[in-house]
Parts: C-alpha cells; structure tokens; sequence
C-alpha cells in the first residue's frame, strides 16, 4: 500500500490501483454519513478530486493519487458509509482505476514513510 500526503491509499494490483482513505484520515473525520464516489468512467488526473465523504465534522475532498480510469467503485460505501469508520483500509475501499501513469506513485509513500510524515507534520 502506497500512502499520499492527503492521506489516501492505493493498492496497486497489475495495472489496476484500489484506492480509499486512510485510517489516519477517518479517525479525524469522525463518524462517517455520506459518501459521493465518481461515475465508472471517469478518466482522473492524479490530485484531482474523485470523491467526497462527510461525516459529523466537516465535507472532506478526496484527491486520485495516480492518473486513470474508474473501472469499479464500491457501491456499499453509499448504503454503508460507517464502512469507512470500521475499516477504511480494507473493506471500504473506494474506487479501482486503469492506471494509466505507474510512474506517478513515486513520490507516493509507504507505511514507515507515511507514519513519519504524519508524526512530523503533528510535531509542529
């Protein structure tokens, strides 16, 4: 798994990307309410806004970590956006893209880079 600064997460399978937020990120959302995910299609650059989930603080953007196209999305997450909350990670993944850039995810982080990007920017 490979982690933004925004704090997504993409599982790269092949030439196809998993994508969905990070436990770090729904921890501070808290409870989960509403989840908007893109139509099947839609072609993404990498930072550009694919989603929205809101929850009882605030309506939170969520930003492609690599460029392509929406092949699948998890429509569990509009019937169950507490999903995110329970395992944002694993079960409540978001959408799965064509990836048509693999070189875009090298400034992408992994687990030991992202925990100390995140431990660094709460330092300050």
């Amino acid at each position: 798994m490979l982690y933004t600064k925004d704090h997504e997460w993409i599982k790269i399978e092949g030439t196809t990307g998993v994508v969905g937020i990070s436990d770090y990120a729904q921890e501070h959302l808290g409870d989960v309410t509403f989840v908007e995910l893109p139509s099947i299609g839609k072609i993404l650059k990498k930072g550009e806004v694919f989603a929205s989930v809101e929850s009882v603080k605030a309506v939170s953007d969520i930003y492609a970590p690599v460029s392509g196209k929406v092949i699948e999305i998890n429509e569990g997450l509009e019937a169950a956006p507490e999903l995110i909350n329970q395992s944002a990670e694993e079960k409540a993944w978001m959408i799965k893209l064509e990836i048509t850039n693999a070189t875009e995810t090298s400034d992408l982080m992994d687990l030991t880079n992202y925990k100390k990007y995140i431990e660094e920017s709460h330092a300050k």
